[in-house]
């Protein structure tokens, strides 16, 4: 077999699992996803700013950065009123509302729910999309909970590649990206309001241009701002 071949062969690799575990393994895996969230959102815990740099402060909301190894890690942290943490997720979460606080998402659909706070979706972005996410197809998990505090942590991240392409076939001009742990934190303030925070975990595999790091810090002001002025006219509506 050539290189070429070899090569074609395991880009095209896939696995096809059973659905029960595919619902172990995100269950599992999402745990310490959410994990990661919490901790990155707990201003109270000791050590919660290190390693992490502010890129901006804009409109209410702060963006940081924080690097491990080849990992690039973005925070974006704001307080919204007067917006519930039910009005916030019912549209961080809609699938259907997803194109209007990230016009670089180009599709999003649902491929598979495994439980009522679980599921399977893919999410790609256009030729005109920020570095990273350019021509991009993420098949992820997303996994939705209530803590017993009334926070609200909706974890995401890709799926191990074989997986995903037994779920989903890539496109031909699509770039099978990789999200890492990755998702939302919505604590419940008073006077209802809450504090959001937002990390997007993401690997590169390599340096990333500080031209690129620029773009991403202005997307995630874009889609938070976005986000922001959809949510302040969402309808009340019950938990997830």
């Amino acid at each position: 077999m050539s290189a070429s071949s070899a090569a074609a062969t395991k880009a095209s690799r896939s696995w096809s699992v059973s659905e029960d575990s595919l619902r172990r393994y995100v269950s599992y895996a999402s745990e310490s996803c959410i994990q990661e969230l919490l901790s990155a959102s707990d201003s109270s815990r000791p050590g919660y700013e290190d390693g992490w740099k502010v890129l901006a402060f804009e409109n209410g909301v702060e963006i940081s950065k924080r690097c491990s190894g080849s990992l690039h890690v973005f925070r974006s942290r704001w307080l919204l009123r007067p917006v519930s943490p039910q009005q916030f997720i019912t549209v961080a979460n809609a699938i259907d509302a997803a194109k209007q606080w990230d016009p670089d998402l180009v599709e999003a659909k649902y491929i598979k729910d495994l439980n009522d706070n679980l599921s399977i979706i893919c999410l790609r972005f256009g030729d005109a999309s920020k570095p990273l996410f350019k021509n991009r197809e993420f098949i992820v998990y997303e996994r939705r909970e209530t803590m017993d505090d009334g926070t609200l942590v909706v974890a995401v991240a890709s799926l191990p590649k074989e997986i995903a392409a037994g779920l989903q076939p890539k496109k031909n001009n699509a770039i099978r990206g990789l999200l890492l742990q990755s998702g939302w934190v919505v604590e419940k303030l008073e006077d209802d309001s809450c504090m959001v925070t937002y990390v997007v975990q993401l690997d590169p595999a390599g340096w990333l241009p500080k031209c690129f790091v620029n773009r991403l810090n202005t997307k995630l002001v874009m889609s938070t701002e976005n986000l922001k002025m959809l949510a302040q006219t969402c309808p009340m509506s019950g938990a997830i």
